[in-house]
């Protein structure tokens, strides 16, 4: 388990992540971090934005489906 404290900078709340932390996002500084609730009411942290990741995934499924019809566009 890693553990970060929140501070206060300013109007804002700030959780300041470790070296450890940002190696096991597989992040860097300036990168985005995305929070996605979980079904237990915790968070996930990503780096990708989830999103844009589903988007993505249903776009494939449409390529896969229409394939032949894609090609004979082209």
């Amino acid at each position: 388990m890693i553990v970060s404290k929140i501070r206060k900078v300013g109007n804002s709340a700030v959780v300041t992540l470790s070296t450890e932390m940002l190696a096991l996002l597989d992040a860097k500084e300036g990168d985005t971090l995305y929070a996605v609730r979980t079904d237990d009411g915790g968070l996930k942290l990503m780096t990708e934005n989830p999103e844009l990741q589903a988007a993505l995934a249903a776009a494939e499924d449409v390529m896969d489906e229409n394939r032949e019809l894609l090609q004979a566009l082209a």
